[in-house]
């Protein structure tokens, strides 16, 4: 199952002001965030972003939040996206049959959501590079279990190249210039 640019939608979980700073290799999976939502922003990939009780973990840090728009952006009192109804209702309304899910941590809020929209029948694929708990054992352990329930383990590069699929044009050329040399 390749990811289609114009079938998903990109999911950054609950990457906030007072949890990132405690998560192993924090600022190097806020800057592969960036960069898969940049690629995703150029090639009209939607992009949704969900924050975890804000009031206490703050709201998203400010690379990914400057990136889309505040509407964009869901608040959430659940641990997984597909079981709080705005995130639901805005996934939804995107209808994508393929979730690409990045975030914060691996093992609570990006595991419980893969999960849970895996069983709403949708390709659900989960960035390694782009997620991260505060444990590292625990995103080990997380990768592990989303395997076991069929979701799909991949990195932002092969992402990125099944989003742009082909070499040669305009979009492959700016791309690759910008972001992957």
């Amino acid at each position: 199952m390749l990811i289609h640019p114009d079938k998903s939608c990109l999911l950054l979980v609950d990457i906030q002001e007072k949890l990132a700073p405690a998560i192993h290799e924090g600022t190097a999976i806020i800057d592969n965030c960036c960069w898969l939502a940049d690629i995703a922003s150029r090639l009209n990939v939607p992009v949704l972003i969900s924050e975890q009780y804000p009031q206490g973990l703050g709201h998203t840090v400010e690379p990914l939040r400057s990136r889309v728009p505040p509407e964009q952006i869901v608040e959430k009192t659940a641990f997984s996206c597909a079981s709080e109804a705005a995130c639901t209702d805005a996934i939804n309304a995107l209808r994508p049959g393929q979730v690409v899910v990045a975030g914060m941590e691996a093992h609570v809020c990006v595991l419980q959501s893969a999960i849970e929209l895996k069983q709403q029948a949708r390709e659900v694929y989960v960035v390694e590079d782009c997620v991260g708990s505060r444990d590292p054992a625990n995103k080990t352990a997380a990768l592990a279990r989303l395997r076991q329930c069929g979701v799909q383990i991949v990195t932002r590069e092969m992402v990125a190249f099944e989003w742009l699929r082909r070499a040669g044009d305009d979009r492959f050329r700016h791309i690759s210039r910008e972001f992957l040399r």
